[in-house]
């Protein structure tokens, strides 16, 4: 059982938590630190994650490395057109006693990677929506807990759109982060090229176990948070509704939907996690700021006069954030 005298001296805990996980993760995985510490404030904030980049920039890998690092089991869907929901959440078979057994599929782990999540049809992907939000299956009218801590951790291909099927914006709005990973700088991919293609092997060594995780999500959720930054949070997803009297000339004319409430949820819990593993004991507006990207970018909708002008979710929630007063 885990225990600390004071949520201070568990504050102080997760920051040193963080930091040898951070180590572990980057023995293995080169460059991308940003991708690294916003993945894992998602995790610690109890929030799933969805990456975004093109082929071979160590999404897979990176998963891995994050579920050895932090002693947690791991397993992979790797989603295509012909996968069945029964394929991700189980399915009964006839057992020798000739009644049914439930045998659970691969989301029963502590950390799901969702390979490819755009590549199955919307049936299979609404599989994993009870999953993600409510932490239980259901198959033949019973329902099965999954493992806690449970996280999905999916990946996406934004170049290739033939074969694909879009995420509906229910199961998009799941997704606590959406974190796009760029190739690397040069120096790092000498790097990369450099340990890749040798016989020496790096491996993450589990420095946290699934019970210090579950205890550092619920003091996430008891950190503090003071109302005026609690306000600056609801003012920034306001502001991106074009409806909304809090919304600035850029939302009015390039946004078509704005996020909803979950996403000022998500700000406030992504902040109080970026405070803890900066060595904060409660968030300050620059926390807020710090997730907002990852936080709003696949809740909002541009129109077809942002994409004309090539103007990106990132540059409209930057704007939005630059212009929202705080209070």
């Amino acid at each position: 059982m885990i225990h600390f005298a004071t949520d201070t001296e568990a504050a102080d805990a997760l920051h040193s938590s963080y930091n040898k996980v951070l180590a572990e993760v980057k023995k293995v995985i080169i460059g991308q630190d940003s991708v690294i510490s916003n993945t894992l404030i998602s995790i610690i904030s109890g929030g799933h994650c969805l990456l975004v980049g093109v082929p071979g920039l160590a999404k897979t890998l990176l998963v891995n490395t994050i579920s050895d690092a932090l002693g947690l089991q791991y397993s992979r869907i790797q989603f295509t057109p012909d996968l069945m929901p029964s394929d991700i959440i189980g399915s009964e078979i006839l057992n020798e006693q000739r009644d049914f057994k439930f045998i659970k599929g691969p989301v029963f782990a502590n950390i799901v990677l969702a390979d490819e999540i755009n590549r199955t049809p919307p049936k299979t992907q609404s599989a994993l929506l009870e999953a993600m939000q409510e932490k239980i299956v259901t198959a033949s009218g019973i329902s099965y807990k999954l493992p806690d801590p449970f996280f999905v951790l999916a990946t996406q291909n934004p170049i290739e759109q033939e074969g694909t099927y879009p995420l509906p914006e229910a199961q998009l709005d799941r997704f606590m982060f959406m974190i796009q990973l760029n190739y690397p700088s040069f120096n790092d991919e000498i790097d990369i090229v450099s340990q890749t293609t040798s016989n020496i092997t790096q491996k993450a060594t589990a420095v946290l176990s699934a019970e210090e995780l579950t205890y550092f999500q619920q003091l996430v959720r008891r950190v503090p948070a003071n109302h005026n930054v609690v306000k600056y949070a609801v003012s920034i997803v306001s502001a991106t509704r074009p409806d909304n009297e809090l919304a600035t000339e850029q939302t009015k004319q390039y946004i078509t939907w704005g996020a909803g409430p979950r996403a000022s949820q998500y700000l406030i819990l992504g902040a109080k996690a970026h405070a803890l593993v900066n060595g904060k004991y409660s968030p300050d507006i620059e926390d807020v700021q710090a997730v907002a990207v990852n936080v709003l970018r696949h809740r909002i909708v541009r129109n077809y006069k942002a994409e004309a002008n090539g103007i990106s979710e990132q540059d409209i929630i930057n704007q939005i954030v630059k212009d929202t007063k705080w209070f």
